[in-house]
């Protein structure tokens, strides 16, 4: 078993993606998860290039990683410079780390174009910069910027220039993909080029996801030799994003032969790791994200639901347990009884195959009209138990009306009445909120209140609106998904009406059915 280090750089190279934002308590969090988890190498920034990178350095000298090593980040020393005149040099060294990250050029257009200085000046500033950091105690990882495109334009200037960095001293040489730009066969040649080049000192590969090739180009310098994988968790990063190590980490412990990361541990965890970083950067989840998305595991064919029912392996390539996800049945109009059997299995319902039908016929005509029951399993069970004559409402509607008033100052007031009636009692109860399904759900739980203590516990979290037929302008139909949650679960229902506030009245009334159903089901358990 080949040991491949996994090198994370989602502090540094992750948080220049367009809308990712760290802040100082978020970085100490993620670089305690990954040491959890095994990571061998927390890139955690740049200290010279803000003061918040500079902060985390010495706030992190306090923590006790028990498996990872913290890298500083920087470049080599400035042209026309001494080492020990040069203000990232210092940086990096105040900052603390036992381990240094050095990223020089390799590509000759860009020595002469963009950093300005002769071939030879630039492979001094390499040498120079890694042998100073040794000689002040630290270990050095050397990467090379642009190290594929400037192979393939100057093989002999591009060996030069990472020989001159493992002369120096560094432990290992990464090559980077800098521009994403290459192949998966042109990597894995020119990975092994490079490996005999330096003979003696390891190799890591730092590639950026341009062409979707990311991944695919990471697994093929592991192939041919590469001992270290840097990257970020979820892809995070400039442009199109670094590699994403979550499916790197999978690949290589579950799917190919030989090789050993985080320890042998960890990947159980990749998909809480994966959710924990998107709600950190405050980033919507990608569903169908491999390995970890929510949908990487979801079966929404008829065909392929009766089919894993049978043999999981038949639609699912690992068991989803493997990195700590979970198989989901979908129902749809694309669903067979295969599906409205596997989702309704809790319900106890008699072995009917005429009463899948009629339950699957209603999912197809509310479909139909709009409706979408994925991220709406409180209205679905609900559905179920409508179609089987097992549901009792708790309250039914008697009239709700919600208005709205603008003031001249441009102040907004809003108010909703709700009358119900509720076993033998009619209420009639008036609540002002924020917006017009704030104030029915504050008129819906006063009304609710007396009878149903627990809805206490009850609180809406998420609250979304689609236009469904948009060509019809103003008077399209409108699909409005609530999710809420209490305690013990999170459940969304679902609702659908060319009006968005009666469209919000059918989904909030749902929530609360299902909230009510819900306590007395665990209740008789």
């Amino acid at each position: 078993m080949r040991h491949i280090q996994i090198y994370d750089t989602t502090l540094r190279d992750g948080s220049q993606g367009e809308g990712v934002t760290f802040s100082l308590e978020d970085k100490l969090l993620i670089s305690e998860r990954l040491d959890s988890l095994g990571f061998d190498f927390i890139e955690g920034g740049y200290p010279l290039s803000n003061a918040k990178d500079y902060q985390y350095f010495q706030r992190v000298k306090a923590m006790k990683l028990r498996h990872a090593r913290l890298c500083a980040f920087g470049m080599t020393r400035r042209r026309g410079l001494r080492c020990e005149e040069d203000p990232g040099m210092k940086a990096l060294l105040e900052s603390g780390a036992s381990v240094i990250t050095i990223v020089g050029k390799t590509h000759d257009f860009h020595v002469t174009e963009v950093l300005r200085v002769s071939l030879e000046e630039n492979l001094a500033m390499i040498a120079e910069s890694v042998r100073y950091l040794r000689e002040q105690g630290r270990e050095v990882l050397y990467d090379a910027e642009h190290f594929f495109d400037g192979w393939k334009a100057n093989p002999g200037y591009a060996a030069r220039s990472i020989r001159a960095a493992a002369e120096a001293g560094a432990m290992l040489i990464a090559l980077c993909d800098t521009n994403g730009g290459s192949l998966p066969e042109e990597i894995s040649a020119l990975t092994a080029e490079a490996i005999t080049a330096l003979v003696d000192v390891p190799v890591g590969i730092h590639v950026h996801n341009d062409c979707e090739l990311a991944v695919a180009n990471s697994l093929a310098a592991v192939d041919a030799g590469a001992d270290q994988v840097q990257g970020t968790v979820n892809g995070f990063g400039e442009r199109c994003g670094n590699v994403d190590l979550i499916p790197v980490i999978a690949n290589l412990a579950i799917k190919k032969k030989g090789y050993k990361v985080l320890g042998g541990n960890g990947v159980t965890h990749l998909t809480e790791l994966s959710r924990f970083m998107y709600e950190t950067a405050n980033l919507r989840f990608r569903d169908n994200q491999p390995f970890v998305g929510s949908s990487a595991f979801a079966h929404k064919g008829g065909m392929h639901v009766h089919a894993v029912a049978r043999a999981t392996s038949s639609y699912e390539h690992i068991n989803p347990a493997l990195v700590g996800n979970e198989r989901r049945i979908l129902v749809s109009e694309l669903s067979g009884r295969s599906n409205i059997a596997a989702l309704t299995a809790g319900h106890n319902l008699p072995n009917d195959p005429k009463l899948m039908e009629r339950i699957l016929a209603r999912v197809v005509e509310l479909e139909s009209q709009g409706y979408q029951f994925e991220a709406a399993q409180g209205s679905f069970d609900l559905l179920v138990r409508r179609v089987a004559n097992m549901f009792t409402p708790h309250f039914e509607l008697v009239t709700y009306h919600v208005s709205i008033e603008r003031e001249r100052s441009g102040e907004l007031s809003t108010e909703a009445t709700v009358k119900l009636r509720v076993g033998d009692h009619e209420r009639h109860e008036v609540a002002d909120g924020d917006g017009p399904v704030n104030a029915l759900d504050a008129a819906l739980r006063k009304a609710l209140h007396d009878a149903f203590m627990n809805l206490a516990d009850m609180q809406l979290v998420d609250y979304k609106v689609r236009v469904i037929n948009s060509e019809a302008g103003t008077a399209a139909g409108v699909r409005v998904t609530i999710e809420s949650r209490d305690q013990h679960e999170v459940w969304g229902t679902v609702g659908v009406s060319e009006n968005v506030i009666e469209a919000s009245w059918i989904a909030l009334s749902d929530s609360f059915e299902y909230k009510l159903w819900k306590d007395e089901r665990y209740a008789v358990k």
